[in-house]
C-alpha cells in the first residue's frame, strides 16, 4: 500500500526544495504525487528475475578517454590571490548551518 500524501507532507518538500507553493496548488501537488506513488508500487510488482540492468538506452556505448594528468598550478601559486586565505587552503563563507 502506497504512502499517504498529506499537505504537510507538500508543504515539507516544499521547503526542503525551496520551492514557493501557493495555497490553491496544495491539492493539485497532493494529487501528483499520490499518482507517482502509485506508479512506483506497480513497478514493484514487476518481476525481474533474469532481466539485466540497464547501461545504455541504445547499443552504443561511451567510449572513455584515458583518465591522465596534465598541467596543474602549484598550490602556492593557486593560492598567491586567494582573499582570506591561510597559505594552505582557500577561506569561504560558511553556507550549511547546523
Amino acid at each position: 500500500m502506497p504512502m499517504t500524501v498529506d499537505d504537510e507532507l507538500v508543504l515539507r518538500l516544499a521547503d526542503l526544495s525551496k520551492l514557493a507553493i501557493p495555497p490553491e496548488r496544495i491539492e493539485k501537488l497532493r494529487g501528483d504525487l499520490e499518482n507517482i506513488l502509485v506508479m512506483v508500487e506497480k513497478l514493484n510488482e514487476l518481476d525481474l528475475d533474469g532481466v539485466e540492468p540497464l547501461r545504455y538506452v541504445t547499443d552504443v556505448e561511451q567510449r572513455l578517454r584515458a583518465d591522465t594528468t596534465g598541467p596543474h598550478l602549484h598550490r602556492a601559486t593557486a593560492l598567491e590571490n586567494a582573499p582570506d586565505g591561510d597559505g594552505e587552503f582557500f577561506r569561504v563563507p560558511r553556507v550549511i548551518n547546523h
